[in-house]
């Protein structure tokens, strides 16, 4: 990457990977920076409770919150509501213009989450695309045979 392109993305931040990771090699806190930092924070906003950071009681969105609730177009609503606030009061770098949440896999409750922002600085369009399961930690499956 050349000066120029690293300058022009440096308002996109640098920050650890998340989960916090180390190299095997030389033992280094292992970093993201530019699109994939923007990317880490999403994920930390979406899977972070409210209330679970202490001093950051405001922070966070809690996907977990929709779990086992009825995959229907109100649902559809709440989440893709939510993301869109959660995002506006918590990643200053983009302005989301769009939530689309589809109930991909019925069956076994996997939900895709696309979410279209805009980079604050630059006026680029990107997308975030996260696999979302609703009813995650269960042994639910379907099964033609025997239902």
């Amino acid at each position: 990457m050349d000066k120029l392109t690293k300058y022009e993305h440096s308002f996109l931040g640098s920050g650890w990977v998340f989960p916090v990771t180390f190299s095997a090699g030389n033992s280094q806190l292992k970093l993201s920076a530019n699109e994939q930092n923007i990317n880490n924070c999403i994920d930390i906003i979406l899977m972070t409770k409210q209330g679970e950071r202490y001093f950051e009681p405001q922070f966070g969105l809690g996907l977990q919150q929709f779990f086992f609730k009825k995959m229907d177009e109100m649902l559809r609503g709440e989440i893709a509501e939510a993301i869109k606030i959660s995002l506006l009061h918590n990643e200053p770098h983009i302005v989301v213009f769009d939530v689309k949440v589809d109930f991909v896999y019925l069956y076994k409750s996997l939900i895709e989450i696309t979410i279209m922002y805009i980079y604050n600085q630059t006026n680029t369009r990107h997308n975030y695309v996260s696999p979302f399961h609703i009813n995650e930690g269960t042994s639910f499956y379907y099964d033609n045979e025997n239902n």
